[in-house]
């Protein structure tokens, strides 16, 4: 009886702390639905593991253990390739923004030379 309840309290602070907003997120509705929908489905296994075995009977899985394996490796699959995705967007952030330097560095050293030569013109 314990474990069901420490497994439930950690399964809802898990999905409490990944739905806080992590800035401007176009997905977040979508996530908190489907998180959600996850919260239920652990809870329900939880508190009735018989249950996931019925479930995994209707599918033509086995056991209720391969049922949630496969459905792991389908969770881990689909955060490898949203993490891909933000990885790839982060680096087209880092490289603009490394441009915008480059260039902003660029300008200022032109209007420093430029500077530095009428002043050195002036001085003669």
């Amino acid at each position: 009886m314990w474990i069901q309840f420490l497994l439930i309290v950690a399964v809802v602070l898990l999905a409490a702390f990944m739905m806080r907003r992590t800035g401007a997120d176009s997905h977040l509705a979508i996530r908190r639905i489907l998180l959600g929908l996850f919260v239920f489905a652990a809870v329900l296994s939880i508190l009735f593991p018989q249950w996931l075995t019925w479930v995994a009977s209707l599918i033509g899985v086995g056991r209720g253990t391969d049922l949630l394996l496969y459905a792991l490796v389908i969770m881990f699959l689909a955060f490898v390739y949203t993490q891909y995705r933000r990885n790839l967007a982060l680096q087209r952030e880092i490289t603009l923004l490394a441009r915008k330097t480059a260039l902003l560095e660029a300008t200022g050293r032109e209007e420093r030379t430029a500077e530095d030569d009428e002043g050195t013109t002036r001085s003669r």
